[in-house]
């Protein structure tokens, strides 16, 4: 080195050992110089590729750009002036001095050349030049300080490299300041038309690495709490239009090149079969070794591809972070070894303490990017494979998707997407955990020795224990799961039939039942938490038992082996970095297991086969022929044998085309053929023109009524309306709250089944399509409605009589004014033809035809003279003008149509649906506000609130006084116990590593590690009991009581709460916020409790060493609290509006799954696709600033965990003098720790004031008003009360609710026991109401009803409806056995209960099924039919036999045969008993003691229905209505 500096390169003496450091000049001009321009040219080729990689576009020139280039150029003018300063000199004395000016000139060229490069490329800060002036920066303050004192002391020798060298030195701090400024975005980039962009985009280096640039947000979030205009747009980088097509892209490469693969080896395979002509066997073995060496495509290859790069980034900072990590346990020996030294310069110390702070300080900033890449990678990763399986749902074979459920297909979106994201974080541990272990113990070791391996050991020996824990707790999960599903599933049926619950009285019976299974579930949740208490136990007590061990070996294995401070705590501070690798590894693991299983679900979901676009023809077509079928043969799916069989079809243009056939023939097949939805097995189809469907089951979507019937056309008043007359809309949307733009609910909720259906028609017809495929659209529509529709739409006079209409149908009346008829049977076309033709050949059709029209021989000519002479009942559609234009309607038709006109009721469209309190309430409604409809009620049902702001302390008080005042105390006393043992442990060490050494040993060092180990041992002890306590214990018993009061208060609500709040709003307060009390609470309580006091030990321990620390204390609690305060308040809202934005992406799912084949007739999977891509990106884009949020307060936090090690360390250097090594040991190891606490605390304090809100929405339903109490003991009827029956009203008048009009106005009347009273009377004068009445469902506003002379008000509603029994119009049943749903109380015997059944004709069925009276109903009585139901329903009143029955009389779910068996065995059952019966067929009631007629609230005519014929009144009109009269 002296030839080529001239002087010595380095020295000791001037460096280290003196209280004035310096540099030698060799070691300035060299080293110095150098390594700023190394790292240059080093990470240069790999930004150039980045560069051409990434190319934004370029950026403007700017002021800002100028002044870098102009000081670039300067810098480099400089280091040149230098170097021909050099050589102009006569004899060059040393090389160094060309070289390094060489070296920095050519460097500063290069800098400068990148200022403009990355300009071109659309680099707003860059990352690389900051680093680069940074590094030049600081090593340039040493020959800064080094030139000043030479020039002091000996005054300036070199008169133009002096003033060069300060040039350079201001330059280079100028050019660091402005590259911390940003460039304008470049020009035409996104960021420009983006109205509220993500300053990501545009943020500086600095600012990026801070992330500063959030900010912004945090701030705003804690101004207001956040709203949904505030978020920024997604990246555009990270938007599903980008990221899904990547993967797409990928994944289809993927399929191909495995398609090739798995061609080459058929070949192959069947190359060889050719060569072996005689060896058959052999060739069918080869032909199945074919067939099982097919290779899946892999869908990890295309993930790795797709995002592996990107994810890399993170890798790389992990390994950073890793290394970096092992830097402050090193500088840590070094301070204590400091501190034990006396003579040496106190800037030895200074340096360590900022050393360590600055290396804390990057490990945090690396550790927060690296963290960034893999949450930024999840994320792309849930939106890609959301993506992926949305659109394929939209394409996959019907037989495929037989194989997943809606539900396994959601779950593909929502739990498995969730577990890859999951994954992303952890998955660089499957490396960097071994490569910390290995480490650790490298440095262990040399501390240490061989005593290492027994600490290890002990860790080994956790693992299994952990992990057995680990795989305990998941068993439980999934039996507490179990639990929770049936108990869900069971409050599902109670708020479904809560009606019935509530008029037969059987709340208590349920409630029981649900107690039942939460006893159970609440077990399971104890077992678990016993578990936990152990594994806390472990995972707190593991590092403390590793030191324990591996300090007793080393002491007692040999007795020169001293424990002195730099061993105790460094081996400490390494023993913690151990801990959390290897706590880690069992969790990936267990995480890469699941999302392997998710891998898997997912590549075979999109595996699966997908139709073929091409099965049907759209191009070619002989002329004159809309849709032909030529020899069709298809099946639902490959392996399944053809449904439809020899199909030929053709249809000429502008004709309607009639599809019958007898249930299962084939008829919804062949329209799902002729879309292309089978599989076609042999045949031709072709299709000329666009098509438009409507399904048999209508598929409507949660949107406003008109969206539903344009989807997705421009809206056109004119030819709107027309549709909406046509389809019979109009009186609906008089009806609906908000006219057109009523909201949907989710499957059409809110409409009846014939709405839905006439929405689907309005929606085919606002198409404007060449052909209408129509599944039998007319038999869920009333017949009058359906007449209607036919005569408008589809017939030869309504509005598509000159497209091409298929129509399937089963309504013989309008065969006759069809043009063609097809006859399927058994899948296949028996007959072709017209009407007349098939009635001429007297064939199957002809046989259909007369067994129908069998019923239809009754006289009904007074009918067709009625129609001219009294309008329709009224809420018949429109009064019906158009049946008095003369069309060619056949005689025949016209009867069928008034004959069920009389049969469906007075109470038209579908009562099910719509109980009359809701239609008087939206007709009310739509009264208030006649002018501007649309402003009104439209949306369905009042929004939930979301909760805003800090949570109220109430909530906290509220939880505590659940827990217990007195215990809460107890248990936070014992937290601060254990935190006293782990501090007298440590405190104790460091005592034991300052006993004086006599002869190379220390003494006493049994007993030293006796009370180490017993004061370790009482922490591990206390933790166990506080967990146990609090977990186990206390909590649970919490959660059970407020679920308790939460299922009492719902229980005893009145029905009206029922009605105003949807079922599923209740559930998700039973299910979710119940989860939240039961797991989430303790468990934060418990991490909080932990950390906070963690916290306060350490901040205690270093006060207490060295007092002065408390100055800093105060600042620093001051800006964590401040920083706390933000983030929690803008992360508490931000997982608000993720969790709210959330749950559409997943209903928009199903509900398209479930509409495929209409999405698809309709050609509009793109715009679904575009829908979902939206929404994924509307819940990305709240999901986004919440790990951004949790990175900026990551940083902040340990910022502040840092800048306490920092102040320990110099405390103890300046008091070094007062403290023995192992206090400064014990003290700065500490505070190495703190900054994950710290963390903890934050997250922990937001995760809780999010999750202590259940506390609070459960409450809420604990404390809603109640209904009248269930039994009043000093006013309990006697036990055989009702005797007689007699009931009467008397001047009784009820209303909905406070505020509304009476329904029902003074009503006065005595009914004798054992009359039989029929209730008739148009939609909504008050039928039902008047039955709800007798049962104090409604209370009275006015009056009283009396039964057998007692005052139905004043005894408990119990007494009240046990004693009297109802036949509800709507049969409800509880999945259990029948048993239970006949007799829940179990009052009965088997006897009994087989009697009733034969009564109620359901014996035959009971008796023919393998449990009897123990059958199995499914939930809500799916597997038995509508008419069973309804029997199960007689049965239960039979059983009952009280002596006043009410009968709701069933309408449209029963058949005419059910009803009169219902009928014939009220008559003959309950003959002596009082009967009301509100009446839908007139013709029930007929033989009736008296007739009761409400008009409007009021009785308008009470007597014997032979006086109210011959009285010409209201109820005359109604049985001639019905041609009874």
């Amino acid at each position: 080195m002296k030839r080529f500096c001239g002087a010595e390169f380095w020295n000791a003496n001037l460096t280290l050992h003196t209280e004035s450091p310096d540099l030698t000049p060799c070691f300035q001009n060299t080293v110095l110089v150098w390594i700023p321009c190394i790292f240059l040219w080093v990470s240069f080729p790999f930004y150039h590729f980045y560069l051409k990689q990434n190319n934004k576009g370029y950026i403007m020139m700017s002021v800002l750009n100028k002044f870098k280039t102009f000081f670039g150029v300067l810098l480099w003018l400089i280091c040149w002036l230098d170097l021909f300063y050099e050589l102009g000199k006569s004899r060059v004395q040393y090389p160094v001095n060309i070289v390094s000016p060489l070296i920095l000139g050519i460097t500063m060229l290069l800098a400068t050349v990148l200022i403009q490069y990355e300009r071109l490329r659309g680099v707003q800060s860059s990352g690389l030049l900051f680093i680069f002036w940074m590094l030049a920066l600081l090593c340039a303050i040493v020959p800064f300080r080094s030139r000043i004192r030479e020039a002091l002391d000996k005054g300036v020798t070199d008169q133009l490299r002096f003033t060069t060298f300060y040039i350079y030195f201001g330059l280079l701090l100028f050019q660091l300041i402005l590259s911390c400024f940003n460039e304008k975005p470049p020009l035409f980039s996104s960021i420009v038309t983006d109205p509220n962009p993500c300053p990501e985009s545009t943020a500086g280096f600095l600012s990026t690495m801070t992330f500063w640039w959030f900010t912004s947000m945090v701030i705003k979030g804690y101004r207001n709490p956040l709203e949904d205009k505030d978020l920024w747009s997604l990246n555009k980088k990270d938007t599903s239009e980008v990221v899904v097509p990547t993967l797409i892209k990928n994944w289809e490469t993927e399929k191909a090149k495995v398609q090739r693969k798995n061609q080459a080896v058929y070949s192959k395979s069947s190359n060889k079969v050719l060569n072996h002509v005689d060896g058959g066997t052999e060739e069918a073995e080869v032909l199945l070794l074919g067939k099982n060496d097919t290779k899946q495509p892999s869908f990890l290859k295309a993930l790795l591809k797709a995002y592996g790069s990107y994810f890399l980034i993170g890798s790389v900072y992990k390994l950073m972070q890793d290394l970096i990590s092992f830097v402050n346990p090193q500088l840590l020996n070094l301070l204590i070894n400091f501190t034990e030294q006396k003579d040496v310069p106190s800037w030895w110390g200074f340096a360590l303490a900022f050393l360590m702070f600055f290396c804390a300080l990057l490990q945090t900033i690396i550790l927060h990017q690296h963290f960034q890449y893999c949450f930024v990678t999840g994320m792309r990763l849930r939106t890609a494979i959301i993506g992926a399986v949305y659109r394929k749902a939209l394409v996959i074979t019907n037989s495929a998707k037989r194989s997943s459920t809606v539900g396994e297909i959601v779950n593909l979106m929502s739990v498995d997407a969730q577990r890859f994201m999951d994954l992303t974080t952890f998955l660089n541990l499957l490396w960097s955990a071994p490569l910390q272990i290995i480490l650790a113990l490298y440095f262990l070791w040399q501390k240490l020795g061989p005593s290492v391996l027994a600490g290890v050991a002990v860790m080994v020996l956790l693992i299994p224990l952990n992990a057995a824990i680990a795989m305990k707790t998941r068993a439980f999960q999934v039996e507490q799961m179990q639990y929770k599903d049936a108990r869900i599933k069971l409050m599902s049926e109670i708020l479904n039939g809560i009606k019935v619950l509530k008029l037969y009285a059987w709340e208590n019976s349920f409630k029981e039942k649900v107690k039942q299974i939460r006893e159970k579930e609440l077990k399971v949740l104890r077992k678990s938490a016993y578990l936990g208490a152990v594994s806390i136990f472990a995972w707190t007590s593991a590092p403390f038992l590793v030191a324990l061990t591996t300090f007793a070996v080393y002491v007692t294995v040999d007795d020169k082996n001293v424990l002195d401070a730099k061993k105790a705590f460094v081996s400490l501070s390494l023993f913690n970095i151990l801990r959390f690798p290897l706590n880690m590894l069992p969790q990936v693991i267990s995480s890469l297991v699941q999302a392997s299983v998710s891998l898997k679900r997912i590549q075979s979901f999109l595996s699966h086969d997908e139709l073929d676009p091409d099965s049907v023809d759209k191009k070619n077509i002989a002329s004159g022929c809309v849709v032909t079928v030529v020899n069709g043969k298809f099946t639902w799916a490959k392996s399944d044998p053809a449904t439809l069989h020899s199909i030929n079809l053709m249809v000429p243009h502008g004709s309607l085309l009639a599809v019958v056939g007898h249930v299962g023939c084939g008829k919804s097949s062949l329209v799902s053929a002729l879309l292309g939805e089978m599989e076609k097995l042999e045949g031709e189809i072709s299709i000329r023109g666009s098509v438009a469907y409507v399904s048999q089951q209508a598929w409507i979507q949660n949107a406003t009524l008109r969206d539903n019937i344009l989807f997705g056309k421009p809206y056109n008043a004119e030819k709107y309306s027309s549709i909406l007359e046509a389809c019979a809309l109009l009186t609906d949307l008089e009806v609906l709250p908000g006219g057109d733009q009523t909201e949907i609910g989710e499957k059409g909720i809110n409409l009846s089944g014939g709405q839905k259906q006439r929405v689907s028609i309005a929606r085919a017809l606002y198409s404007e399509a060449d052909i209408y495929l129509l599944d039998d659209p007319l038999s869920a529509v009333d017949a009058h409605v359906a007449k209607h529709i036919f005569d408008k739409v589809i017939g030869p006079e309504g509005l598509l009589k000159d497209k091409t209409r298929i129509l399937v149908t089963h309504g013989i009346t309008f065969l006759p004014l069809v043009d063609n008829i097809v006859v399927l049977v058994d899948g296949s076309v028996s007959e072709m033809g017209s009407y007349q033709e098939l009635l001429t050949q007297n064939g199957a059709f002809a046989e259909f035809l007369r067994n129908y029209a069998l019923e239809d021989v009754v006289e009904e000519d007074e009918a067709i003279e009625l129609e001219e002479e009294e309008d329709f009942p009224e809420d018949t559609l429109s009064n019906h003008v158009d049946m008095i234009d003369n069309e060619p309607v056949a005689n025949e038709a016209r009867k069928q149509f008034f004959r069920q006109i009389s049969v469906i009721s007075v109470d038209l469209e579908n009562p099910k649906k719509m109980s009359t309190r809701k239609r008087k309430c939206s007709e009310r409604k739509a009264a208030e506000h006649p002018p501007d409809k649309r402003s009104s009620a439209q949306k369905l049902i009042h929004t939930e609130t979301a909760e805003t702001g800090r949570v109220k302390l109430q909530v906290f008080w509220e939880y505590v006084k659940a827990v217990g005042p007195v215990l809460c105390v107890f248990i936070c006393f014992l937290y601060c116990c254990q935190n006293a043992a782990a501090i007298g442990a440590n405190v104790w060490l460091s005592e034991w590593t300052s006993d004086s050494v006599v002869n190379g040993t220390q003494t006493e060092t049994s007993m030293r590690v006796g009370v180490y180990a017993a004061l370790g041992l009482t922490q591990g002890l206390l933790i166990f009991v506080t967990c146990f306590l609090s977990r186990a214990y206390l909590m649970l018993k919490a959660s059970q009581m407020i679920h308790q009061q939460m299922l009492q208060g719902t229980l005893l609500s009145p029905l009206s709460f029922f009605e105003a709040t949807p079922s599923g709003r209740i559930l998700n307060r039973f299910a979710k916020d119940i989860d939240t009390i039961d797991t989430h609470i303790p468990e934060n309580i418990d991490i909080w409790m932990r950390t906070f006091w963690y916290t306060a030990s350490v901040l205690l321990i270093c006060s207490t060493l060295t007092p002065i620390f408390l100055i800093v204390i105060v600042p620093l609690m001051v800006f964590y609290w401040w920083v706390q305060r933000f983030y929690v308040a803008t992360s508490r809202q931000l997982k608000r509006l993720e969790s709210v934005s959330r749950s559409p992406i997943y209903s928009h799912f199903s509900e398209t799954i479930t509409g495929t084949s209409v999405i698809r007739a309709y050609g509009r999977q793109d715009a679904f696709v575009l829908i979902s891509d939206k929404k994924v990106d509307e819940n990305q884009k709240s999901y986004y600033p919440g790990i951004v949020s949790n990175r900026w307060l990551g940083i902040r936090i340990e910022f502040i965990g840092n800048c306490v090690v920092l102040f320990a360390a110099l405390f103890a250097v300046i008091e070094k003098s007062k403290l023995t090594p192992g206090l400064v040991g014990l003290s700065v190891s500490y505070a190495l720790q703190v900054t994950m606490s710290l963390n903890w605390m934050v997250r922990m304090t937001s995760d809780l004031e999010s999750n202590i809100v259940a506390v609070e929405r459960v409450k809420e339903y604990s404390e809603t008003e109640t209904e009248a109490p269930w039994i009043v003991p000093d006013k309990r009827p006697p036990e055989d009360w009702p005797t007689h029956g007699k009931v009467e009203f008397n001047d009784y008048s009820v209303r909905y609710r406070e505020g509304l009009d009476l329904v029902l106005k003074s009503l006065t009347l005595q009914v004798k026991g054992g009359e039989k009273i029929g209730i008739v009377g148009r939609t909504g004068a008050g039928k039902s109401s008047m039955t709800l009445c007798l049962f104090r469902i409604l209370e009275a506003a006015a009056g009283e009803i009396t039964i057998d002379g007692v005052k139905i008000s004043e005894i408990g509603l119990h007494d009240l409806r046990s004693k009297l029994t109802i036949i509800p119009q709507d049969p409800v049943l509880f999945s259990g056995t029948l048993r239970m749903n006949l007799d829940p109380f179990e009052k009965y015997t088997d006897e009994d209960i087989w009697k009733v059944l034969e009564l109620s004709h359901l014996n035959k069925f009971v008796s023919s099924q393998p449990a009897g009276i123990n059958h199995e109903c499914s939930e809500g009585g799916e597997n038995l039919s509508v008419g069973q139901r309804q029997l199960v329903c007689l049965a239960r009143a039979l059983l009952r036999k009280t002596r006043i029955l009410v009968l709701d009389e069933a309408t449209a779910a029963i058949d005419l045969e059910t009803d009169d068996l219902i009928q014939s065995t009220i008559r003959t059952q309950f003959e002596d008993c009082t009967v009301f019966t509100i009446a839908h067929r007139l013709n029930t009631i007929l033989d009736y003691t008296r007739v009761l007629v409400l008009d409007k609230g009021q009785i308008a005519e009470f007597d014997t229905p032979t006086n109210l014929i011959a009285k010409k009144g209201i109820f005359y009109g109604m049985a001639k209505d019905a041609g009874l009269a």
